[in-house]
């Protein structure tokens, strides 16, 4: 019989993998993780309700906003990165760049919401409206509502390059691979649970004091919950920047100079520019295969994410309902994300390998998004209104559905499975490779996967005008876009599996692991 004690301690390996003289390090980079993670969930809340119920706007600017706003300010934010990382340490860097979006947010709700009848130029948008086909309106609105557009962008590169640039690569800087299998499931856990808390605690904002105060002096619910909510993403910013300067000063400085003495070495020799980043990249197929999955996934959650949330604009047509529902979306990815973490992103990559968690998210965004649209697609046939009448609702909610299905699991996927296994792919490759790869990976690789969906949802718009009539087209381009994925995962699996063994022998020399970095 198995002693209790020993049941217990297999529990525990399995549920909470770190030991107590890792948790000075592990707690910090956990808790820091988790707040930026709550932050951008937040901003996800509000900014599709701001862009899409905005004045003659609607689902139908986003491909526009992710295509001519967010693809060169992804540029500009990479660029930006790259300059500061040149001549400041990384440290500073990191401080300048979260500044910049704490700044740029409580501007926005305290100036610029506050004053966009004066700023948005809306007699020109109706005049050009007025002279243009249908299909270049969502341009129209992007440019007509320019400030609600620019807070969009600063919410997107938020996720770009706050999460996953700044905080992911000091991670990979400071954690071996036999660690992240450990760890990075468990701050995956952290920002499920922030995800699950954006859709708790705004029910609780709403009755608070200072919440009652901001809409007084607004006269304007919504407005008053976007200064709410930019005064807490600042007061998360400043606890993260403190936490930062806590880590970098008692924890990981020593470690930092005598584990990775590349970019001390080589950082004052060697500039980073955008242009050598990607030949770099260009250079290698291991990196290539990373970029593939990175673009597979933002082109597919894009191209279903638009029709979606067009759906959600007709069931919720104000702006604060829009955000409600978000909410209750968030609450329902945090939860999920939360089972997916305890349960099933660690144990599957420790007990299958990299390539079992790999394939998940693809798997999964498939098969729910071939849901999504055969009930979009077929909403006024005899089965779905069947379906709907016995469960007494409309075919548009029961699109509705299936739609936050595909997104729920899409979303809590990337941040477990998806997430781990990608950043768990960084770690084997050399330090030029890892810092210059992953620059150009993160910082626009997601970019232009969006982007790309957004290319295929505009041109469709272009040439059909709606939405309802470019959905059969993109589910097609949907199956193509996933199997790209599925064949680049099985690629990189093999590729990792090498590279990782090389790792994790004491005596492997460090120059070899550059060289099997296969080349094109």
């Amino acid at each position: 019989m198995t002693p209790p004690s020993s049941i217990l301690s297999k529990l525990r390996a399995f549920l909470w993998p770190i030991y107590g003289f890792e948790l000075k390090k592990f707690m910090p980079m956990f808790f820091i993780y988790s707040l930026i993670a709550f932050v951008y969930s937040l901003l996800r809340t509000v900014k599709d309700p701001l862009v899409i119920t905005a004045p003659d706007s609607g689902a139908i600017a986003l491909p526009f906003l992710k295509i001519w706003f967010i693809l060169p300010m992804a540029f500009a934010g990479t660029f930006l990165f790259t300059r500061l990382s040149n001549r400041y340490s990384r440290e500073k860097v990191f401080y300048i760049m979260i500044s910049i979006f704490l700044v740029f947010f409580v501007v926005f709700a305290f100036v610029l919401y506050p004053f966009r009848d004066v700023l948005h130029p809306t007699a020109l948008g109706n005049s050009l409206r007025a002279h243009s086909p249908k299909g270049l309106w969502g341009m129209i609105a992007v440019f007509q509502n320019w400030s609600f557009s620019l807070f969009y962008v600063m919410a997107e590169l938020w996720g770009a390059i706050v999460m996953t640039v700044l905080f992911w690569a000091f991670a990979n800087e400071v954690t071996s691979v036999k660690d992240a299998r450990r760890f990075y499931g468990i701050y995956g856990l952290g920002a499920n649970i922030a995800t699950t808390l954006v859709g708790i605690l705004p029910g609780y904002w709403l009755s608070s004091t200072m919440y009652k105060k901001l809409a007084s002096y607004s006269h304007d619910d919504w407005g008053a919950k976007l200064m709410f909510i930019s005064i807490v993403i600042a007061i998360v910013g400043v606890i993260v920047i403190g936490l930062y300067h806590w880590l970098t000063h008692h924890i990981f400085r020593k470690e930092i100079v005598e584990s990775r003495p590349f970019d001390e070495t080589h950082s004052k020799k060697e500039k980073m520019s955008l242009r050598t980043n990607f030949a770099y990249l260009m250079k290698s197929k291991y990196l290539i295969y990373i970029a593939i999955l990175v673009l597979g996934f933002n082109i597919s959650l894009t191209m279903i994410e638009v029709i979606w949330k067009d759906q959600i604009h007709k069931l919720f047509p104000n702006p604060t309902d829009f955000s409600n529902y978000n909410e209750q979306v968030a609450l329902y990815i945090g939860l999920t994300a939360t089972v997916f973490s305890l349960f099933f992103c660690r144990q599957t990559i420790r007990l299958f390998g990299w390539s079992a968690g790999a394939y998940f998210t693809p798997i999964i965004i498939g098969v729910t998004g071939l849901l999504f649209f055969f009930f979009l697609l077929f909403e006024h046939t005899n089965l779905v209104l069947t379906v709907a009448t016995f469960l007494g609702t409309t075919p548009l909610a029961i699109a509705v559905f299936w739609g936050t299905l595909n997104n729920t699991f899409s979303r809590a996927s990337k941040f477990t499975f998806f997430d781990v296994t990608k950043e768990m792919a960084f770690i084997p490759l050399p330090a030029e490779a890892k810092l210059k790869g992953k620059a150009a990976i993160d910082g626009i690789g997601s970019r232009l996967g969006k982007t790309g969906g957004s290319v295929i949802h505009n041109v469709l718009l272009v040439s059909f005008s709606t939405l309802a009539f470019s959905a059969p087209f993109i589910a097609l381009i949907l199956c193509g876009v996933v199997a790209a994925w599925i064949a680049a995962v099985r690629a990189l699996g093999k590729q990792f599996r090498e590279l990782s063994e090389d790792e994790g022998t004491p005596s492997a020399p460090a120059a070899p692991l550059k060289e099997k970095v296969s080349t094109v």
